[in-house]
């Protein structure tokens, strides 16, 4: 049997960018609570680099593999010579993204290869539960939690850069000024996808649906005002949140580091359950 020619090794080893969005939406719809978001990128502006803001990156074909290239880094599907391959085109290139992120098995192999090239990141987190809810919560709702009106951004503002930082551990106005993350919130809640609960102008509860895609919404951001903590608020506004993306006939979903028991215990008594496993590796 002779071997394969030179330039069909050469083709397969090859990264491309995919133009076909149909073939991207069908690789998407086979993990929709892994994929959300790039699906939701995807289902808005389609494959085209400038729209989405990254590159879909493939070889051979989407269905065999699959990598988003933004802003974020999000491996969806691939072998590990796949992942390797990605890590390498990444590698190649001045770095433009600020994390990797997604499925656990597809980010770190390809975070092992690249931090060769880029150095240790500012943090790894293996172990991120990814849990979903595709019925009304278990848990009471709090009925105070209501989508933010764009008047009230500043005050949103204050509780969403608090969570920002304890959560990331960088303050999100560094570098402009804070224009860049004000704009983003503003978008958010334009969208109709930033909740709150208020008491006397103050958010003594916050929640966003970060990524939004035709099937699946994607809770972030939860933050209880450390003045209100251990009253129940982030049971019960997580589970108005939560029971908002279900009537839109999508289903919540969330991913949680593995060491916030807390938090793991408090989706759970929405009705969260556990289907995966996520990774997020920061670097900025």
């Amino acid at each position: 049997m002779s071997a394969p020619p030179l330039f069909r090794l050469a083709e397969e080893r090859r990264v491309t960018v995919v133009r076909d969005a149909m073939m991207v939406r069908r690789v998407l719809d086979e993990d929709p609570i892994g994929s959300c978001m790039v699906a939701a990128r995807v289902a808005d502006h389609g494959v085209d680099p400038t729209s989405i803001g990254g590159e879909m990156w493939t070889r051979r074909r989407p269905s065999d593999s699959l990598c988003f290239a933004g802003a974020n880094l999000i491996p969806l599907r691939g072998a590990i010579s796949d992942l390797a391959a990605f890590a390498d085109k990444a590698a190649s290139t001045p770095r433009r993204c600020s994390s990797l992120v997604g499925r656990t098995e597809l980010v770190m192999p390809m975070w092992h290869r690249l931090e060769r090239s880029w150095g240790p990141a500012r943090d790894v987190r293996e172990h991120q539960p990814l849990m979903a809810l595709s019925s009304p919560p278990q848990s009471p709702v709090d009925p105070e939690v209501r989508p933010v009106r764009i008047d009230e951004l500043d005050a949103y503002l204050v509780a969403a850069v608090d969570m920002f930082i304890g959560e990331v551990g960088v303050d999100p106005r560094m570098g402009d000024g804070g224009r860049g993350y004000r704009r983003r919130v503003a978008g958010l809640i334009n969208a109709g996808r930033a909740w709150a609960r208020f008491e006397h102008g103050q958010v003594v509860f916050k929640a966003e649906v970060g990524s939004q895609s035709p099937e699946v919404g994607q809770i972030q951001g939860v933050w209880v005002h450390p003045d209100w903590r251990g009253r129940g608020l982030g049971v019960a506004g997580t589970a108005a949140v939560a029971r908002a993306v279900v009537r839109s006939g999508r289903t919540a979903s969330l991913y949680v580091n593995g060491y916030n028991t807390i938090a793991r215990a408090t989706y759970a008594r929405i009705g969260f359950t556990e289907v995966g496993t996520f990774a997020t590796v920061l670097l900025d």
